[in-house]
């Protein structure tokens, strides 16, 4: 059977949404963008905005590069079975965050990023079921 997607067609969406998201949260330091829309709509101050993007870029960073490491697109030594655990993981944060997105007081947010995370939780699955150890 066919697969609707491979493991590089996976890994490339996963970076370009990785991409995509980094620079949505940059927009948001900057107040380009309101932080209103943003974590559920609960965020109370500029302050603590600055505190919450910074451990979102933080942690989507970390992700992307996971997923460069894992499609061999960054060629650091680290045991392909790592990587899956933290596609595993990212899965299941993915999950979560859609559940969120699902529960957030912002209209945008449940709109456009409930999409966005059941996306990315099913390439990370994708990524993290295929046990390929050659690489992509």
């Amino acid at each position: 059977m066919k697969k609707l997607l491979s493991q590089k067609q996976a890994a490339v969406a996963m970076l370009v949404i990785f991409s995509l998201v980094l620079v949505f949260h940059t927009l948001v330091i900057t107040e380009v963008i309101p932080y209103t829309i943003v974590w559920g709509g609960r965020l109370n101050s500029r302050t603590e905005m600055i505190r919450f993007e910074v451990v979102s870029i933080a942690i989507n960073l970390f992700m992307f590069m996971i997923v460069a490491i894992h499609a061999r697109l960054l060629r650091i030594a680290i045991s392909r079975n790592i990587t899956r655990f933290f596609l595993w993981a990212m899965f299941v944060l993915f999950m979560l965050n859609t559940v969120g997105n699902l529960l957030s007081e912002n209209e945008f947010e449940m709109l456009a990023f409930t999409p966005l995370t059941i996306i990315l939780s099913l390439l990370s699955l994708r990524l993290a079921l295929d046990r390929n150890v050659e690489g992509i």
